[in-house]
């Protein structure tokens, strides 16, 4: 059995959803599949604090918020593609404006923005500290509009179908009934986000297990600059759980076991006078990451049962203001640390959060895959870089969202032949489930398996990294997936068998838990959120380049290298607190 549709949407957030408003307006003809394995307003989306980057104040420009990101991105950004998104980040904001986003104004009315890490001008608009809430009920409400979009909420999607270098479609599980199906379209845009579940101690949820950037992988896309993990430096120590960056933006401070300020032993500016923009707590979040490994290896970080904490101190800007601005990083620390930030100091730590690095593509979401498309984490387009700026993850979803939709609606207006060949890989592949993934008793457990992944990632490519921690891991990761072989599966039902699901997204993250290590393993230079021990400086002659990494027929990874696009600014020292 196979249904169709014009374009098909893997995953339900921000970008998927951005994707199939613009697909609907662009041609009201078209039909709209939206796959999701959650519910949308469950999507990754949802969690976001902080706010979206967009220049809207006279005195701000759309240059300087270009030169911020691509030197917070360390140079590897794709400059065409930064230039391009820094103009049209603002239209989609007061868009969602339009469509309803209660944006936090000024006492005149304006729409309110905030400092973030790294910029130097204040261009972050947020909703309190609940921006990406806000911002997904705004999209999903606007998609119900559109009676074109049929959504597949709690599909798991399985496969790529892909005859003669073209995407076709997909194959998906029902997660309520466990029936198997090929959903063919004209074009496929992945919007299923990161892959931060491949490190034990993450922001992410349960559902960022890398599902699209492994589906392309597999499927013969390339992916890009893998090796670039970006650490949070503000996690709690047991949760994972994110206290936002709109935290220091707001004029929070972190402090060492001695109760100091010492990011300006990290040449991240001066406490005294007053510090500017993109200096001390609002420094990029690669290099405040960095800075606490120092103060661990110093002995200037408190010992907790779950590893060396900083602190964060938010006591002295007052109830009134964290009430007003931050009422939910209030309720995250009463809720899992028992502790007020309005009298009290909160532990953090950094924790993984974002993946620069994901399917190749170019600025309208194509890949090297006829008729498939990404947006979101999951891609790589590049305007991240070595190292993302904060808040410009929700500005990238609309933008390119927007972007890939309006390109996939072209493309599938254009192309209305299907493919009879891939109703037969649909039935491989329907097999292949079936007898793989099917009750048995003996083998290897998914969650040994997984566990020693994830530590496996964190001790070899974690903030710092070194060629042999790199290469050990490669070598682990290459046994976990010859042992995976052998997984054993418990459970044989039909209905919500989250087991076989677990099974099939732990394939996911060996796919993309290599390519992170064997990307890093090759490049042997210190750039953004990549530091090797053993090559600490950047070296912009060998590698002011992107990492594209291929799957062989084999299951091996090939590694080639692209150059990064210069339009206005030649690489330069990154420099901040000045």
């Amino acid at each position: 059995m196979s249904n169709h549709h014009d374009v098909l949407l893997v995953g339900g957030g921000g970008a998927g959803l951005r994707a199939a408003i613009e697909i609907a307006e662009t041609n009201s003809h078209l039909s709209i599949a939206v796959v999701s394995k959650v519910y949308p307003m469950r999507s990754h989306t949802v969690s976001a604090e902080g706010g979206a980057a967009g220049v809207i104040r006279d005195d701000d420009s759309l240059d300087e918020h270009a030169y911020d990101t691509i030197s917070g991105g360390d140079w590897l950004c794709d400059q065409d593609s930064v230039e391009m998104f820094v103009e049209e980040a603002p239209r989609e904001l007061l868009r969602l404006e339009h469509s309803g986003c209660p944006w936090s104004r000024e006492p005149d009315g304006q729409i309110a923005v905030r400092a973030f890490g790294g910029m130097k001008n204040k261009r972050t608009w947020f909703a309190a500290d609940k921006t990406g809430f806000h911002m997904l009920h705004t999209l999903f409400q606007t998609s119900l509009k559109y009676k074109s979009v049929v959504r597949y909420d709690e599909w798991f999607v399985t496969k790529l179908l892909v005859d003669d270098g073209r995407v076709y479609g997909v194959v998906a599980i029902e997660l309520m009934s466990g029936r198997i199906e090929a959903i063919t379209a004209g074009a496929v845009i992945l919007c299923t986000g990161g892959c931060g579940r491949v490190f034990p101690f993450t922001t992410n949820a349960n559902i960022k297990n890398g599902d699209g950037m492994s589906l392309a992988y597999r499927a013969g896309a390339p992916l890009a600059d893998m090796e670039f993990i970006q650490y949070h430096p503000t996690g709690l120590p047991f949760t994972g759980i994110l206290i936002t960056e709109a935290t220091r933006a707001e004029g929070g401070y972190l402090i060492n076991k001695n109760g100091d300020r010492y990011l300006q032993d990290y040449g991240l500016g001066k406490p005294e006078p007053k510090p500017v923009l993109r200096s001390m707590e609002l420094g990029p979040r690669d290099r405040l990451s960095q800075a606490f490994v120092k103060e661990v290896e110093k002995g200037h970080a408190v010992d907790t049962d779950f590893g060396p904490v900083v602190h964060l101190d938010l006591r002295h800007l007052g109830e009134e203001l964290i009430n007003r601005k931050l009422p939910f990083v209030r309720e995250l620390c009463l809720k899992y640390e028992n502790i007020d930030p309005v009298t009290e100091l909160i532990p953090v730590r950094p924790v993984v959060h974002y993946m620069m690095g994901g399917v190749h593509t170019d600025m309208n979401g194509a890949t090297s895959l006829a008729g498939l498309y990404a947006a979101g984490e999951v891609a790589c387009v590049s305007i991240n870089g070595a190292n993302r700026l904060g808040s410009n993850s929700l500005s990238e979803i609309l933008v390119f969202g927007a972007r890939a939709g309006r390109a996939a609606a072209e493309y599938a207006s254009s192309h209305t032949d299907t493919s009879t060949a891939v109703l037969a890989q649909a039935a491989d592949e329907r097999n292949r489930l079936q007898q793989r993934f099917t009750r048995k008793r003996s083998g290897e457990r998914i969650a040994d398996l997984r566990d020693e992944m994830q530590k496996t990632m964190e001790q070899s490519a974690g903030i710092y990294r070194s060629g042999e921690s790199l290469s050990q891991a490669a070598d682990t990761l290459h046994e976990l997936q010859d042992r995976f072989a052998s997984v054993t599966i418990e459970d044989d039902s039909r209905t919500f068998n989250t087991e076989r699901i677990s099974a099939l997204e732990l394939a996911y993250m060996l796919d993309v838990a290599e390519t992170i290590v064997n990307s890093a393993l090759r490049r042997e230079e210190s750039r953004g959120a990549h530091q090797r021990t053993d090559f600490p400086a950047r070296d912009d002659k060998r590698y002011l380049a992107h990492t594209l990494i291929h799957r062989e027929p084999d299951g091996s990874c090939r590694v080639e290298y692209l150059p990064v696009t210069i339009t206005r600014w030649p690489p330069a020292e990154r420099i901040y607190g000045t």
